[in-house]
């Protein structure tokens, strides 16, 4: 466990022990803003409809989630949530258009059942799932200690895993994740690649980490809060939490990270960069 610094006494945790259930309310969700940046293009295209204006259904459609879209940007909602606005619509439009005998029912259900499979722990922990990229597995493979110890919360796909074992085959490695699909590719990526990675389904929660000299996160700003906070009370002095581009509070600057690597590419919407923390 960490030792007691500003940072322990400024992030409210519990020092009975416990670590405190604050995050999913922690953070308003950018849900209902999504949703009501719809509401000014649908009012739009209502009153050109009632107009008699002969605007057809595919331009309505664009109306309203062209404005949908351009307000969440506004907004500086998540990026996803931008491109959720702009394409759901559209998507839906078109699935509808091309409902007919020549699309068999099953396609759908089969759609449905990869999503379900791939996302179904987003539904609860509202982290999404994202890839990392190649120069994010490149920064934390330099910064493994020999023979050391480095678990990926929230692993996905194991992509990141894979690319540190073939830099750095003496690292022993470690993933959580909590979407069935992804954990069985990640676990059949991992061992074709011979890695040692002890790759297991479940929450990321119950995982312990005490015995690891890194601890990875590609999560979403929702549960980085009391991430930190079971950080703090679990992981050792020396070690490294490092998050990939959510930060742990946009308010407290008692929170900044001890270093910051950009790892974004040119013109990368996503402006990835690593947040890294020492453990005291």
């Amino acid at each position: 466990m960490s030792s007691p610094d500003t940072r322990l006494l400024t992030s409210n945790i519990n020092l009975s022990g416990a670590v405190p259930a604050r995050t999913e309310s922690a953070h308003t969700s950018p849900a209902l803003p999504a949703l009501l940046a719809h509401l000014p293009g649908l009012v739009c295209a209502g009153a050109l409809s009632v107009s008699g204006a002969g605007i057809g259904l595919p331009w309505l459609i664009l109306l309203v989630s062209g404005t949908a879209s351009a307000l969440a940007w506004h907004w500086r909602l998540p990026i996803w949530w931008r491109y959720i606005n702009l394409l759901f619509l559209p998507l839906l439009g078109l699935a509808l258009h091309l409902q007919s005998d020549a699309i068999n029912p099953d396609w759908y259900l089969a759609a449905f059942l990869l999503l379900a499979l791939t996302s179904i722990g987003a539904i609860r922990t509202r982290v999404p799932l994202y890839l990392s990229s190649p120069r994010a597995a490149e920064e934390l493979a330099r910064r493994l200690p020999a023979n050391g110890r480095l678990i990926d919360l929230g692993c996905g796909f194991g992509g990141p895993l894979a690319r540190i074992h073939k830099q750095r085959p003496d690292a022993r490695l470690a993933g959580i994740e909590a979407a069935p699909l992804n954990w069985l590719i990640s676990k059949l990526h991992l061992r074709a690649k011979g890695a040692r990675a002890d790759i297991r389904l479940g929450n990321l929660w119950d995982v312990n980490l005490a015995s690891y000299d890194i601890v990875y996160a590609y999560l979403s700003p929702v549960p980085m809060a009391r991430l930190w906070d079971k950080a703090l009370l679990e992981m050792k002095p020396g070690s490294l939490f490092i998050s990939n581009t959510f930060a742990i509070s946009d308010v407290d600057a008692g929170f900044d990270a001890d270093e910051i690597v950009e790892i974004a590419s040119p013109g990368d919407l996503t402006h990835a960069r690593l947040l890294i923390w020492r453990m005291r």
